[in-house]
């Protein structure tokens, strides 16, 4: 009877183990959906609003989107603790400054490519993990690292008739999420995510009012005019660009709460495998959107990458 009943619970784990990886590797699928949606948006709307308007209108709708969730969800009032140590807010620049990086260079490359150098940051993680906190990396993760930045040099074409200054943007984008991932998983695993998520855009809307700031005071009688998605001023909105950042903002709270969710149903190996499906979203949107047609050198590093990577989490 004993054996009977230890059978039965084996059993009863196996099928929830299996349910949550299925239910992790849905969510990452439909989440990175999101993420790619979202960059595709942004990229779409770059020629109508800075993207200083975007740190401030974008977070604060998503802050009190959070704290409506909250409340809606009845969790005890601890849960709106903010934790400000030096870790969380590194955590917070890393990805702000990571944001900046990206969003820069959409407005000039295709978003097929910047989505190819922004998922090298698996790579620039094994590497800081190795390096920073001397973690063992053996001599096949090493090939893999070394696989996914030859991916790199075959997207990135290095030579005077391809390259592009703003390509190294996503990859700047990408070891500054690798800061990011390797801060939080070392110094910030115990905080809580809506406490990491409120922070992160708390950061991301005060460094966006600091930079209109700035502008308004030092240029007062200036008038405002949209001179590229980097510049430091606030230009007039109408109500299709007000919707549209909200709708940005929506997809902001869906995707980073589907993510984490993801992450802490199923194994990190098979939802991170999963999290790969963000390239094939973004050359959909490309190519819906942008008329962007990947060449065949493009194809051969995007395998290359994706191979490394999920190379690198398995591993």
């Amino acid at each position: 009877m004993q054996r009977l009943t230890a059978w039965t619970h084996h059993g009863m784990e196996q099928r929830r183990h299996l349910n949550d990886t299925r239910a992790g590797a849905g969510l990452i699928t439909g989440s990175v959906f999101l993420v790619a949606t979202s960059d595709a948006l942004i990229k779409l709307g770059s020629a109508q609003f800075t993207v200083w308007q975007l740190y401030v209108i974008r977070s604060t709708i998503a802050i009190a989107l959070l704290l409506l969730w909250l409340c809606l969800s009845q969790r005890s009032t601890t849960g709106l603790q903010l934790t400000w140590d030096r870790w969380t807010l590194l955590r917070s620049a890393a990805l702000t400054l990571m944001w900046i990086a990206f969003y820069a260079a959409l407005p000039h490359v295709s978003l097929s490519l910047a989505a190819l150098a922004l998922y090298t940051a698996p790579l620039f993680i094994a590497l800081l993990s190795a390096k920073v906190l001397r973690e063992q990396v053996n001599p096949r993760r090493w090939m893999a690292i070394a696989l996914g930045f030859l991916g790199v040099l075959l997207i990135l074409r290095p030579t005077a008739e391809h390259f592009s200054a703003m390509s190294l943007l996503p990859v700047l984008a990408a070891l500054l999420y690798a800061v990011a991932a390797v801060v939080t998983r070392t110094r910030c695993a115990s905080h809580c995510a809506l406490s990491l998520a409120l922070n992160l855009n708390l950061c991301l809307c005060l460094v966006g009012a600091l930079v209109l700031l700035g502008h308004r005071l030092q240029s007062p009688s200036s008038e405002p005019v949209h001179e590229g998605f980097l510049a430091p001023h606030w230009v007039s909105l109408g109500p299709a660009q007000w919707g549209l950042l909200s709708v940005l903002a929506v997809l902001m709270v869906l995707m980073s709460v589907g993510v984490a969710k993801a992450y802490q149903l199923g194994p990190s190996t098979i939802v991170g495998t999963f999290d790969y499906s963000y390239l094939l979203f973004a050359m959909f949107w490309g190519f819906a959107l942008f008329n962007e047609v990947p060449d065949a050198i493009m194809i051969v590093g995007m395998g290359l990458i994706a191979a490394s990577g999920v190379w690198v989490l398995r591993g």
